[in-house]
């Protein structure tokens, strides 16, 4: 495993010790920039119509659509940093 792939899992278990839960706005910015470190462009099925976290999820995801895996792992480190400090 390389050194940004090991900062990024590192920062997946951090993120856990957070002292404040982060605005909604922050929580999908980090899900969105995890599945895109993990899994790379949005694919898969659309959430149903009623189902509003899985498709503010989903949209927050394909807005990261062309950014590479290792960018998308740089700014989780990044933002999972600026959280913790």
């Amino acid at each position: 495993m390389n050194e940004l792939h090991h900062q990024f899992t590192q920062a997946a278990q951090d993120v856990r010790h957070v002292h404040e839960r982060p605005d909604n706005d922050t929580l999908l910015s980090l899900y969105a920039l995890y599945k895109q470190g993990m899994e790379g462009d949005v694919h898969g099925c659309q959430p149903g119509f009623f189902d509003f976290i899985g498709t503010a999820k989903q949209e927050a995801w394909a807005r990261l659509k062309g950014m590479s895996q290792d960018e998308a792992m740089r700014q989780y480190i990044a933002l999972v940093q600026q959280l913790l400090d």
